[in-house]
């Protein structure tokens, strides 16, 4: 049992030695800490026997854009994660940006630019499950300086889906929001449905 605590302690991000009063009362209260301020075994797996989760499978578009974890100071999310729920598939797209397959950002201080490669990126994510943007329900749009960008975020999103021929449009939101690098000016997350084949 040690030796899973060990495993589990070094997985963590967080230095034990240097948690705030507040983070050890959370902490207890998820399960995660003892009292004695040691990492517990997690609960979890054990429900899951009983009742398993949803069926979750990652999607992945290494040859344009990489995975999150792999960042130099690891990110703890999916590209994207596909839900089967009888006949039909949906596809969640994180939020996607200008970023290369090396985890790099593409097209600095290019706002024209980063949109195009943030609509690659997610375009690779959509056919990594045989989906287009045609089976897009929604997307939220993420922009570092709305009122500066916007008019060409538009320009530029409503000729990509007229090119598309996209009918109907898929539904949308437009946030302004500093994003996770300093030198991403776009993001864009995406929820994708089509009939499973």
């Amino acid at each position: 049992m040690s030796n899973t605590i060990d495993i589990q302690e070094r997985k963590l991000l967080i230095d034990l030695n240097k948690l705030t009063d507040g983070e050890k009362f959370e902490m207890r209260k998820l399960g995660i800490l003892s009292d004695e301020n040691s990492i517990t075994p997690s609960v979890y797996p054990t429900i899951h026997n009983e009742r398993p989760p949803i069926e979750k499978h990652v999607v992945h578009a290494p040859h344009t854009i990489n995975e999150a974890y792999d960042y130099q100071k690891p990110s703890s999310f999916s590209r994207a994660l596909r839900l089967d729920f009888g006949g039909y598939k949906v596809l969640l797209i994180s939020g996607t940006a200008s970023v290369n397959e090396e985890g790099k950002p593409e097209h600095i201080g290019d706002f024209k630019a980063q949109l195009w490669r943030t609509y690659v990126n997610i375009t690779n994510l959509l056919e990594a499950e045989g989906m287009s943007w045609h089976d897009v329900v929604r997307t939220s749009n993420y922009l570092r300086d709305i009122e500066r960008d916007y008019d060409e975020f538009n320009k530029i999103r409503t000729s990509f889906y007229q090119w598309l021929n996209l009918d109907p449009l898929p539904a949308s939101t437009g946030i302004q929001a500093r994003l996770c690098w300093e030198t991403l000016l776009v993001e864009i997350e995406v929820y994708a449905i089509c009939k499973s084949n």
